[in-house]
Order: C-alpha cells, then structure tokens, then sequence
C-alpha cells in the first residue's frame, strides 16, 4: 500500500514523511540471499582481489586474509561465480588440476588473459574462509550447452563413482561442493554476449539444460536468464517467451540492472534523476513479476518462480574506469577494470536500492551485488598494500546486520514529492521497516531530495514503549566525497542525535539531510 501527499513545487526547503509500523500486514520473511553478491573474473576482482598469494596477509591458499575479515563484515552470503560476461566463453575444466597445468586463455569478455590460477576448487575453499557462504554457479550457454552444464554438475554434486565425480576427489575434494543454485547462462538477450540468442533460441537450450541437470539433481534451484536491464528493447517479451519455455523447471528469473547519473544538455549531471533510481527498479520488478504471473496462469501451473536480481549496483558504464583494452596483441591479466570510486550519493543510491529490494522481498528472494571487490565493488584493495571500504560498503553491511532473519513489514509510506527529469515527481522519502530477528524494529530510509531536510516521523504499534532508538545517518556536504587509498573514512555513517521518541504521540522523529541514507534501530 503506497499513499503519496503530492506537493507543487520540484523541490522544497522542507520535506515531510510518515512511515506506519504495523505488524498485522507483512510482506514476507527476509530472505539472506537477499544480501548476495558477485565474483566475476574480470579486472581485479579475483587476481590481486581475494586472491594474492604474495600479499603480506595472505593464508596458505593465497587468499588475502584482510579482504576475508571485511566480506565477513560487509554481510554477504551467497555468491554468484564466475560471470557475468565471462561465463559465456569459460571452460570450467581449465580451473581444476594442478595449478601449474592449467591453461591460459584468451578472456573475450574483458579482453583480457585469464591464467585460471584460480578456479572451482578455490572459489569453494574461499568461500570456507568467509564462514560458508553459499556458491551460486553459473553455467557457461554462451559457446557452450547441454553436455558441459551435466559435466560441470556431475563434477560438483556427485559423490563419488563416476570419472567426473572421482576426478573431484583426486582434485582434493572428497565431499561434493553440492552447489544448490545454478544460472542458465548470463545476460543471454544482450547483442554484446559472446554466444548471444533469441529469445526463442535462448528459451529452448535453457529448457533442455534444466531438465537434464534435473535427472542427475533434482533438487538443484534454477535462474533462467532474463533482461539485462529495464530498458532493453526485447524487455517483456524476453521474459514471456523464456518462461514459456522454461516455466515448470526453473526458479528464478534474473533482472539485472545499473544506474549512474547522466549527463544534462548543460553537462552537469542528472542528480535529481539518480537519487530517484529505486523507482526504475520498483517499476522493473513489477513488470517481471506481472510477467511471472502471467505465465503461470497461462500454464496453469501450481508451480511459483520467484526473481533474483542477480546483478545490481550503480556504474558509471562507457566512463574511463570502464574502458577495456584494445589490441590482438594487447591480452593484459587481471587489468584495472571498472573500478569506479563511489561518491556520498552513490552511497545514497545504492542504500535506496537496498530499500527497494527488502520492500519486494514477496518476489525478490535472492540478489547479488556486483561486484565484491575492486570491480565496481564496496571494497577496494592494492596490490601488496591496503583493503578498504567504499561509501557503499556501509548501507550494505548495517541493512544486512539488522534485517537478515527479520519479516518485512508493508510499507504504509506518505511523503512528500520531489520533480525529476527522468521520472517525473517521486516521493520525496523512500523507506521500508524490518522487524528484526530478535524482535526488534529497523527502519531504513532515504532523502531523495538535493536540498530540503525531511523531517520523517515513524508511527509505531499501539503499545510499543521503546527503550532506545538508534539512529546512522550517512550524509556528507559534498555529495561526491569519497574513500580513496589516501582517505579511507571520509565517508561513514555517523549517529544522527536528532532521533526521539515521543512517548505521548506514539512516533519516533528523525531529521534526514539532504541527499542521505539513514537507519533506525528501535529497541
């Protein structure tokens, strides 16, 4: 239930919002796949990323051990690997064996070598070393099919008594990885994927790949590709046509999706636009869900496929730090990539995001953040030197501190608006609560606006008596302050004293500044 105050002008040197706590209308459980996120091997992610063997803190695996402590801090559970685009042109055989026999190959994603130095066995050792997070693999339907995705699960899930699975075991593996959640492919609709189909294509090799992994395991959870943004033009289409094919024998469809400010005629950046970019994912998520629905009443099915939205993150694509090599000769490995240093609104963006994704969580059960470190990531490393955490490690981390294990509760919002050039008028204050595992109430929120504080007033359960309300603001003056090698904790968030609780109207108060993420913990 979404109720919107509409005011009349674009932006306002005060804004108002009221968030309505009540327990009787939840949306659903959080699902801690909800907090995901994403190892593609592409610039830095994996090489001189997680994995450096030289480096001063690195384990016997050649793990960095000061990028483990901050994975573990950040809150990430499952992790998709190894692609991406990468996937779609990647022999998973090259990554298993001894390290020394393991073949170079060109990477024609990235443009890049890729000396397979780190594979599947690896990926499962590290994952280990993060505390047993789960692995969501992916399956290469780029250059390759049906056989190779049975190869590659007899390989992983069977215990023992075959030539693939005791291959594993030679490997130094003796129990099954038993990787639960597979992608059918990557971002199969897009024109710049090696191995790129129609959606008729795609749908028929996808249906006949998820039912034979299904006769070796049938238990596996599957994500059929969908689009690879909101705005592609077989968007809808796509969907209808792969699910039509796939329905019965998937899980999950993908949505994938980016956002960055853009350039105005004037050349100064569509700020206004970017801060309201959780409404272009709200609005992408209902579209695939109707979709979902759509499909499943045409079918008659009884059978439920939920979303993952498996890649998402702000990018700022076709910029400098996004450029990849060029040259026949020219084969770099592990390149600077994509690696974009985030602002105080990047941070912004990416907590509204995260309150986009906990409000859908009915539909959304998984969702990957991509990527995890130094590509377009919220931690960043050197090689041979320091680990840090960008702007937008913190709404990730505080949001998956509180919410994992909690209910999300409908958000019964009233806010006022703010114009902006792509959207049109948006409310002003996004927010959703959380009743947390052990009972407790988070709240999360943003101010879209560029100018006006919101004062923002949570009406709680009749009879709630609060013991203590908590409040972290991440805001800064300069919007794009950043944490840099040289300046790691310019942007944090900071505790906002400005929260109470009024004991006699039943509400707690907070001022949210301009341009911030902020949330409550409501003891």
């Amino acid at each position: 239930m979404q109720i919107c105050r509409k005011e009349s002008h674009a932006q306002q040197d005060h804004l108002t919002a009221r968030l309505v706590v009540d327990d009787d209308f939840e949306v659903a459980p959080v699902n801690n796949r909800l907090f995901g996120s994403f190892v593609e091997h592409l610039g830095r992610c994996v090489y001189t990323g997680i994995y450096e063997p030289d480096h001063p803190t690195a384990d016997e695996h050649g793990f960095r051990k000061d990028v483990i402590d901050l994975v573990k801090e950040l809150g990430a559970t499952t992790i998709r690997y190894p692609g991406g685009n990468f996937v779609s042109g990647y022999r998973w055989e090259d990554g298993i064996g001894p390290k020394q026999e393991r073949p170079r190959r060109l990477d024609l994603a990235w443009h890049s070598t890729e000396t397979n130095e780190f594979g599947l066995h690896e990926m499962a050792e590290w994952l280990e070393a993060t505390g047993g997070n789960e692995l969501m693999e992916a399956v290469n339907l780029g250059t390759r099919g049906l056989q190779e995705a049975l190869d590659l699960l007899e390989y992983a899930n069977v215990p023992g008594g075959t030539e693939l699975s005791e291959r594993r075991r030679a490997n130094g593996a003796d129990k099954p990885f038993d990787i639960r959640m597979w992608c059918l492919g990557n971002e199969m609709d897009g024109p710049w994927q090696l191995g790129h189909k129609s959606a008729e294509d795609y749908g028929m090799l996808a249906a006949s790949v998820a039912a034979g992994m299904r006769q070796i395991d049938p238990d596996v959870e599957l994500v059929v590709c969908g689009s690879s943004a909101h705005g592609m033009p077989t968007f809808g289409k796509w969907e209808q046509t792969v699910l039509e094919k796939t329905y019965e024998n998937v899980n999950f469809v993908s949505c994938h999706a980016y956002y960055q400010p853009f350039f105005k005629e004037d050349g100064t950046r569509d700020m206004a636009s970017f801060l309201a970019s959780g409404v272009d994912m709200d609005g992408f998520i209902k579209d695939v869900a109707a979709t979902i629905d759509a499909t499943k009443a045409h079918l008659k099915s009884a059978h439920d496929v939920y979303i993952s939205f498996d890649e998402w993150n702000v990018w700022y694509q076709g910029e400098e730090p996004s450029k990849t090599p060029e040259g026949i000769g020219n084969w770099p490995v592990a390149p600077r990539l994509l690696e974009d240093i985030y602002t105080a609104a990047d941070a912004v963006v990416f907590g509204d995001l995260m309150i986009t994704l906990l409000k859908n969580a009915d539909r959304v059960r998984a969702a990957s953040l991509a990527q995890l470190v130094n590509v377009i990531a919220p931690i960043m490393t050197e090689p041979g030197g320091p680990a840090w955490r960008q702007t937008t490690f913190h709404p990730f981390s505080v949001t998956a501190r509180l919410a994992k294990g909690g209910t999300v509760l409908e958000p019964k919002l009233s806010a006022g608006t703010v114009d902006t050039p792509r959207y049109g008028e948006v409310d002003g204050v996004n927010a959703v609560a959380v009743r947390c595992a052990d009972g407790s109430l988070a709240v999360f929120a943003v101010n879209r606006s560029l100018e006006a504080t919101a004062e923002f007033e949570i009406r709680l359960q009749d009879g709630a008596q609060p013991a203590s309300v908590e409040a972290q603001t991440l805001h800064d003056d300069d919007l794009f302050a950043a944490n840099t090698l040289y300046d790691q904790n310019r942007v944090t968030p900071h505790a906002n004293g400005s929260a109470m609780y009024d004991a006699e109207s039943g509400v707690v108060r907070v001022s949210l500044p301009p341009v911030s993420w902020t949330a409550l913990h409501i003891k």
